[in-house]
């Protein structure tokens, strides 16, 4: 099992400075490169503070010159925000900047509150159709020359410029969650990242299944890496009680999370308040003990143990999500556990 660092600037007051909050990104990053990490990955967001995050590619460059070994990781790119030219020739620049060590994600989008802004107003829920052009528009441009006809881009023959440093091409990630874009992504040759969000590992083990289901549905296909993202949090086997500032961060995360996704409030320079603890006190998954139990948050061994869960489901890369709320030097904490405490079993 690989091991990832998927991370984005968080900021929920106007106290918070951008530039201190990218360079405690980039710390992070290195203590993930020095301790092993495969990958960094980072996401695309518009407008939104928790999430800081316009353009992976601006972080990813910077990245590739404070780096050597980690690759850098799209996590994901948001399909119907892109012009596929476009995307295809940004992508391999950075494949290029980084010597050959671009990870190339891509989804259709989530938040409505993005889609009101960029697309028009197109529903979130219609951004799969976007995403089922992108990817062989981008394998076909990264190729050589490449026309395309579809419902949604259409543009006469051309070719990426420059084409990426990796050869056939960089690795590909679709987000998937129903089955439908599991069977996508293995057709067209394309590694999988699943997240379970707030659900337990049960939802984690349906993943798995529908991914194994695509992969047997196309044994042409060699099979795909699969990889699972899940909010980390470790802390010491001295503190039996350190869980509780991880779940106490998570649900304060997830109350952001919420109020984003219902898009119901009006945005106050990219802020959102975050749904009341009263709003959501009936459901078990925002409880400190659901939170315990269904996010990746305990001892080392207690981490080890899932972990194990995990790769013998067929995750191939697990990657620590750090978005939870805490002060810069609480995830340097967790993270530099996970590594001296929890990577050791797995090398």
């Amino acid at each position: 099992m690989h091991f990832s660092l998927f991370i984005h600037m968080e900021r929920y007051s106007e106290q918070e400075n951008h530039q201190q909050l990218f360079d405690e990104l980039c710390e992070l990053v290195k203590i993930a490169e020095a301790g092993g990490f495969r990958t960094a990955w980072i996401g695309e967001h518009h407008g939104m503070q928790f999430t800081s995050s316009p353009s992976p590619i601006a972080q990813l460059a910077y990245l590739a010159a404070k780096t050597e070994r980690i690759r850098l990781g799209a996590g994901t790119f948001v399909a119907p925000f892109w012009d596929p030219i476009r995307l295809a020739g940004e992508a391999a620049m950075l494949d290029v900047i980084s010597n050959g060590r671009l990870e190339f994600g891509i989804a259709r989008g989530a938040y409505q509150f993005e889609f009101d802004r960029l697309t028009d107003g197109m529903s979130a829920a219609d951004g799969g159709q976007a995403l089922r052009e992108m990817v062989p528009a981008i394998q076909g441009l990264w190729q050589g020359d490449y026309a395309h006809e579809g419902e949604v881009y259409r543009f006469p023959t051309t070719t990426s410029v420059p084409k990426p440093l990796q050869s056939p091409r960089p690795p590909i990630w679709i987000a998937a969650r129903d089955p439908n874009s599991h069977e996508f992504a293995v057709e067209n040759n394309c590694n999988v990242m699943v997240t379970a969000l707030m659900k337990g590992d049960e939802e984690v083990a349906d993943l798995a299944r529908k991914f194994d289901t695509a992969c047997s549905n196309n044994p042409e296909i060699s099979r795909p890496d699969l990889m699972l993202l899940r909010h980390t949090y470790v802390h010491e086997e001295s503190d039996p009680e350190g869980w509780r500032k991880g779940t106490e961060a998570l649900n304060l995360f997830y109350r952001y999370f919420l109020a984003w996704f219902k898009n119901d409030q009006q945005a106050v320079n990219g802020f959102f308040e975050p749904v009341t603890q009263e709003s959501v006190a009936d459901n078990p998954e925002f409880s400190l003990e659901g939170l315990r139990q269904n996010m990746m948050i305990g001892t080392p061994d207690e981490i080890i143990e899932r972990l194990k869960n995990y790769e013998k489901l067929g995750i191939t890369e697990y990657s620590f999500w750090t978005d939870n709320t805490l002060p810069f030097e609480e995830k340097k904490r967790s993270l530099e556990l996970f590594i001296s405490k929890v990577l050791p079993h797995f090398r």
